[in-house]
């Protein structure tokens, strides 16, 4: 039987409703029963459910049929004829327009399985577009708390599902602390894209299908960054891959902050295992402006493992890119623009096989 396991104590708990954290405050990660993940099983099912196998903790994910909007095996393109060894992965192409939609669809197949009846999350707006669509498909109560600055757009799609949007004025980390009051308060499911660690087993399914997708590991990702839930679980899916010689080596993970908050990178460069909380300065790149990470340590640790580095970007740099992007013909929200700006910046060879997320459609952005 999977457990929860306390990142910081190893204290171990019983996968359950209200459990999101240890009681020493640490955060949790699955600890795996004794059947091993069968990335040699994989089904032909054109989803992100064709690696259901190669889940941690699949047990508790039966009735993902249920629940699926198809999410996933996104496009693989090229970026375009002149770079020729760089591909964008346009995740934007999901049900509800974002990434999200990965770890959002595993985390309410879970929720079902326990059987609650309400649910409540905190975003800056993708991954709680995400789980108000698929906690809606699921009959499961949800409200998301969000900033009241929030784009327009993705309220609209919140509400638009059914969920229960309570705007917070205030900083990321403040909507956050709202939304864990209310889930104390209520004593109901906390599906949090951060503290729960079954949001990474759909979002390393990414890692997945770029290694179908090309044949091999690329020799680069780069990755956007904020929380970590797409770094993390690209990192989790290509050492999966790894250890099941599926691939012979690890991509250099890239890891792209906005310069205006920026807390992984200054802990980078100082060599610091967690990250010091800043002050958002306020950037376009709203997606991943997260003041103090709540999984820095292991955000730090994947990219060092990785031998990879961290790049920041100016905010003319992200509207350049965007515009650079949609001349290509891919328009995508501003916060995605980002990684574009990273590629610019990164010092690559020409013989190097680079990813790109396209993480959120254009339409999610108010301009």
């Amino acid at each position: 039987m999977t457990k929860y396991s306390c990142v910081n104590c190893n204290k171990t708990y019983v996968i359950q409703v209200t459990r999101w954290k240890c009681d020493c405050g640490g955060l949790l990660n699955l600890l795996p029963s004794q059947s091993k993940q069968e990335n040699d099983r994989w089904t032909s099912d054109r989803s992100i459910w064709r690696y259901v196998s190669s889940m941690v903790g699949r047990e508790n994910l039966k009735g993902w049929q249920s629940i699926t909007l198809g999410e996933g095996q996104t496009p693989l393109l090229k970026l375009d004829e002149a770079e020729p060894n760089t591909f964008v992965k346009v995740d934007f192409m999901m049900p509800t327009l974002s990434f999200k939609d990965r770890g959002a669809v595993v985390l309410v197949a879970l929720a079902k399985q326990l059987g609650v009846k309400k649910m409540i999350a905190d975003s800056s707006g993708n991954a709680g577009t995400a789980l108000a669509a698929y906690s809606a498909r699921a009959g499961i109560d949800c409200d998301v708390y969000v900033s009241a600055d929030t784009s327009p757009g993705k309220m609209a799609q919140i509400e638009a599902h059914g969920a229960n949007i309570k705007a917070i004025k205030g900083t990321r980390e403040e909507v956050a602390a709202a939304a864990q009051l209310a889930v104390a308060e209520e004593q109901v499911f906390y599906a949090s894209h951060v503290y729960n660690p079954y949001f990474f087993e759909g979002t390393k399914t990414y890692a997945f299908e770029v290694y179908e997708q090309l044949g091999k590991a690329p020799d680069a990702v780069l990755i956007p960054v904020g929380n970590g839930t797409l770094l993390l679980g690209a990192y989790y899916g290509f050492k999966a891959l790894l250890e099941a010689k599926l691939i012979n080596h690890m991509p250099k993970i890239i890891a792209i902050q906005a310069e205006k908050c920026a807390p992984l990178a200054k802990a980078f460069e100082k060599q610091e295992l967690i990250a010091k909380s800043v002050v958002n300065e306020g950037t376009f790149a709203e997606g991943i402006a997260i003041a103090a990470p709540a999984r820095s340590k292991q955000i730090l640790e994947a990219v060092r493992d990785t031998k990879g580095t961290f790049i920041t970007i100016a905010e003319d740099e992200i509207l350049v890119a965007r515009k650079m992007l949609a001349a290509k013909g891919f328009y995508v929200e501003i916060t995605s623009a980002i990684n574009y700006a990273g590629y610019i910046k990164y010092a690559t060879t020409k013989d190097e096989v680079i990813v790109i997320p396209l993480c959120g459609a254009g339409i999610k952005s108010p301009t």
